[in-house]
């Protein structure tokens, strides 16, 4: 680290504590030529990630809206705030992940849908209903037979599994 009074660029950390809640680390460090103190910070840097609206706009990603829509679909459903901020936790670090810095609404509806499946099939349904525009009853029975299948096929592949454990 470059000291702000000499420009010497070896120094010694004097002291090191999390601030902003984790998300920085404060140091104090010493220049080792002039030995002038100074305080620098390190934060992770994420690179914005590029959302692509239905009508092509573009925006960056923002965890609080999806939280939001997530919060919304799950409500009364007995989830845990600390399960739905894990949930986006997860989604983000996906999403930077990715070599790729722009992504669709709907990889986004996608990858929640797959969290929420095996947590809830209500707030499932809920977030479906809206991420994908229901128009009508027609949407929600299309919807739970797409679930209902599903949970056949994981029973199968369940039982499957069993059967060849008793072996």
């Amino acid at each position: 680290m470059q000291c702000s009074y000499c420009q010497y660029t070896d120094s010694r950390v004097l002291e090191s504590r999390s601030t902003e809640a984790g998300q920085s680390i404060r140091r104090r460090r010493e220049c080792l030529r002039c030995k002038h103190r100074f305080t620098t910070y390190e934060r992770l840097e994420f690179v914005p990630v590029t959302v692509i609206k239905q009508d092509a706009r573009r925006e960056y990603f923002d965890r609080s809206k999806l939280l939001r829509g997530i919060i919304h679909a799950c409500q009364k459903t007995g989830l845990t705030p600390d399960t739905l901020e894990s949930i986006v936790d997860d989604l983000e670090a996906q999403l930077q992940a990715r070599t790729v810095r722009e992504v669709t609404t709907a990889e986004i509806g996608e990858l929640v849908l797959l969290e929420l499946r095996p947590l809830s099939e209500v707030a499932y349904v809920r977030f479906a209903s809206v991420y994908r525009q229901f128009q009508g009853i027609r949407d929600f029975v299309d919807t739970l037979d797409r679930l209902n299948e599903t949970r056949s096929q994981d029973a199968d592949v369940d039982s499957q599994a069993t059967e060849s454990f008793v072996r």
